[in-house]
């Protein structure tokens, strides 16, 4: 079973969900990018790293309560920051490893990388989690139109 899921609070996608969940004996959520957008579509903290992680984690957050699961049952991330300087992605790792995030069985990645999808974002954060035993109808479902 499949169920795409669109947070209510956050930006509305344009082509993706925010989490895909797939029953597989334990039930796993493939969250989309978290990115540092607010609820209405601007990017929060222009020019900073820092801030734009802070709300990316705070996006993430959504979205993992938006499935029924939370940071503690994260799998796996991959972590993005549009920078060369070590000094920098260091900076944002701080920020995940502050979050909670990186706490318990969970794998990441800390990427480089030259451009995000919105003009102006430095950071983005993909997880992979698995979702407590929930009510299927706690889950907002979504399908393709």
């Amino acid at each position: 079973m499949l169920k795409r899921v669109v947070v209510p609070g956050l930006f509305p996608p344009p082509t993706y969900s925010h989490a895909s969940v797939v029953e597989a004996g334990t039930r796993l959520a493939f969250l989309a990018g978290s990115v540092p957008l607010d609820a209405a579509g601007r990017i929060v903290g222009a020019g900073d790293p820092v801030r734009q992680a802070e709300q990316v984690i705070v996006n993430l957050g959504e979205q993992l309560r938006a499935v029924g699961s939370d940071f503690a049952h994260v799998l796996a991330t991959d972590v993005y920051v549009v920078s060369g300087e070590p000094g920098v992605l260091a900076a944002v790792w701080e920020v995940v490893e502050a979050s909670g995030l990186a706490v318990g069985p969970h794998s990441s990645t800390l990427l480089g990388v030259a451009c995000l999808g919105y003009t102006g974002q430095l950071v983005e954060i993909t997880a992979t989690a698995a979702v407590p035993d929930v009510a299927e109808e706690e889950m907002e479902e979504v399908s393709p139109e």
